[in-house]
């Protein structure tokens, strides 16, 4: 495809649309006209892009036909009620939103995982991209799958509490300022107090004892990797942590591989970055590598002390701006790559 391409950017005033934004100023993607777009509060207020300014309009009436592409970076519900109009004019949606990410209809991508499956775009006019902690593991488990073949993994995942919208940031920023000035703490968004503590649940519980949180990361991977059966075992835990997810893998490999040779296959891979050292400090954390990097991070690299074909591993990754924000973005760069945008 020649030419620029006009944008909308739903949920522009969210912390993940933030990410998008700064993504389309620093990457080669044709930009032409951007439009941000939103509901709520956000409505009105104004946006840094490039060297000027963009003024968040409501998406309600917004004519889609004046877009080739619109990044929804928003919730189910504005996705469900916007996407398929969107569409219906003609323009490619892709989505961050939990909406469609079980529609069989709608491709479900990480495009160094299967880029193929953007093509399947046609039939809705809609490509939905999986939740920030299905794509971080999938990226550290690629290039491992793709080598020896991946039997089962077990997952403890720390999820940090900046999502789609920046609730629970303040919700944690506020606790933690009330509790060091000897005050009490009010709860609103997570089930219990978030500052310096852990809470072992993401997304409400379910009938079989897993959270949501848990059962969607299952069930994404499946879907992304077409394995219906492939045996994921997840915790997802809440960490007072504002921006990067962490996870421990532990992942049981069809064939052999030494810590070794998994390090030097992962240091390789696009889009990964090996920091294992071995010493103090030597490893990666959300903090201080993955928040606001473009990189999935790994660590901690160790064969299993019992288990013959298992490896220990250590991933830390931006959630908004890696793993939803320019999971969004790399799939626009196929459209364009394959020339499939009008």
């Amino acid at each position: 495809m020649s030419g620029r391409v006009d944008i909308a950017v739903v949920g522009a005033g969210s912390s993940a649309g933030g990410s998008l934004l700064e993504l389309l100023e620093s990457r080669e993607f044709p930009v032409g006209e951007v439009h941000a777009l939103d509901i709520g509060e956000a409505v009105g207020s104004r946006l840094e892009f490039r060297n000027g300014y963009l003024s968040v309009r409501a998406i309600e009436g917004f004519d889609f036909e004046t877009v080739q592409l619109a990044f929804f970076l928003a919730d189910a519900g504005t996705a469900f009620e916007h996407a398929p109009r969107a569409a219906a004019a003609g323009c490619v949606v892709i989505d961050s939103s939990p909406a469609f990410r079980l529609d069989e209809t709608v491709p479900l991508v990480i495009p160094e995982v299967n880029p193929g499956a953007v093509a399947g775009f046609r039939e809705r006019g809609i490509l939905s991209s999986p939740a920030d902690t299905t794509v971080m593991l999938l990226l550290a488990l690629e290039p491992l799958r793709h080598e020896v073949g991946i039997d089962r993994v077990d997952i403890t995942l720390l999820h940090a509490v900046a999502g789609s919208d920046r609730r629970g940031a303040e919700e944690l920023a506020g606790q933690t300022a009330r509790l060091l000035n000897g005050m009490s703490v009010d709860t609103e968004v997570f089930p219990r107090q978030i500052a310096f503590n852990l809470l072992p649940q993401v997304g409400a519980f379910m009938d079989n004892g897993y959270t949501r949180g848990e059962m969607e990361l299952v069930w994404e991977t499946r879907r992304v990797l077409g394995d219906p059966e492939l045996p994921l075992n997840p915790t997802l835990v809440q960490a007072p942590v504002f921006f990067g997810h962490s996870a421990v893998l532990c992942v049981h490999t069809r064939e052999p591989i030494d810590a070794e040779s998994a390090r030097e296959l992962l240091a390789s891979a696009p889009g990964l970055e090996v920091i294992d050292e071995r010493e103090p400090g030597g490893y990666p954390t959300p903090v201080t590598e993955a928040a606001g990097s473009d990189s999935v991070y790994v660590g901690r690299i160790r064969a299993d002390l019992d288990l013959p074909r298992a490896l220990n591993l250590w991933v830390v990754a931006d959630n908004l701006r890696r793993c939803t924000a320019l999971n969004c973005l790399r799939i626009g760069e196929i459209l364009l790559d394959e020339m499939l945008l009008n």
